[in-house]
């Protein structure tokens, strides 16, 4: 029996200023899963990430978070269940990295005032920067911090309150090579230490994946290319044909990578010439229910050669 929806997109169209952003697009996500939503900038990714933390309606289609419909549910009491790690976090005063990860019980960016922490919640905040390797930072000044100590104090900040779903916006923004790496091996930590946790990471760079994803969906244009279990979505065809260039996909030892494919000199580019793994759609629509079961299409119609 598959695991029950944490997030389900049914035909969720949005426009913006009179032009359409989304373009019917279906997604579900289930307890457990840990996705990433890929594709080149502007394709629509941040829209879809703010209908996951309940911070933008649709204008038209429904969207259930944990359980609840937008537009029938108290937004403040759902956002509780959903937890954020956002690089470009604004903290401007001088906190320490346990007063950051206070921050997620409170739901500020700024310690309240008024407010002081019990034992239990100290107790946590400890143990959480002790589980993303920041033990011995927790009394460290934020501004004194590194951009990848920044960032696992974030996700240990998310995880203050015990969501149910985490969301990762691009969060190895600004990071250096050992930073990075030592910002995904914190992921897959946390995967395995929190098996039915939920994550949703966004970005348009295959190295940032961590090795422990394992569903894909990916967008371009405002409308879903694929999507389905990763080692189905994220090949060399759908890469190509989502970013409009001729990407080859490359997977070895848990991680993926990407580069251009190249030409002969004076041969024309095959522009996303590859077809994409999995079944199209006839309407360019795609409904995914992330179990791989051989009634979920994988991949729609390419939404950018039907306009070519």
């Amino acid at each position: 029996m598959s695991a029950a929806p944490v997030l389900a997109l049914r035909d969720v169209v949005f426009r913006r200023n009179g032009q359409e952003i989304l373009h019917g697009v279906d997604l579900t996500v289930r307890a457990g899963e840990r996705w990433a939503l890929l594709g080149p900038n502007g394709a629509g990714k941040s829209t879809i990430l703010g209908f996951c933390g309940a911070q933008t309606h649709p204008t038209s289609g429904t969207v259930d978070v944990l359980g609840h419909r937008l537009g029938r549910v108290e937004l403040q009491e759902l956002r509780r269940g959903i937890g954020h790690v956002n690089p470009r976090h604004p903290v401007h005063s001088a906190i320490t990295a346990r007063e950051v990860v206070l921050t997620g019980l409170t739901g500020t960016i700024e310690l309240p005032l008024r407010w002081s922490p019990g034992p239990e919640q100290l107790a946590r905040a400890d143990a959480l920067l002790a589980d993303v390797g920041l033990e011995a930072r927790r009394e460290a000044a934020w501004p004194t911090m590194s951009q990848g100590e920044r960032g696992r104090a974030l996700i240990a900040r998310a995880l203050a309150a015990e969501p149910r779903l985490l969301l990762l916006d691009e969060p190895t923004t600004g990071l250096d090579v050992a930073a990075r790496e030592q910002f995904l091996e914190t992921l897959d930590a946390l995967a395995r230490a929190e098996p039915d946790l939920t994550t949703i990471l966004v970005t348009h760079h295959l190295e940032e994946l961590p090795e422990t994803t394992t569903h894909a969906v990916v967008i371009a244009r405002g409308s879903v290319v694929a999507a389905g279990p990763v080692g189905a979505v994220v090949t060399t065809g759908t890469i190509s044909r989502a970013f409009e260039h001729p990407i080859e996909v490359a997977h070895a030892e848990g991680r993926w990578s990407a580069r251009a494919r190249r030409t002969a000199p004076g041969s024309p580019t095959a522009r996303g010439s590859e077809p994409a793994t999995g079944s199209g759609s006839s309407n360019g629509r795609v409904g995914v229910n992330g179990s791989g079961a051989a009634n979920d299409p994988v991949a729609t119609n390419d939404p950018v050669a039907a306009n070519r």
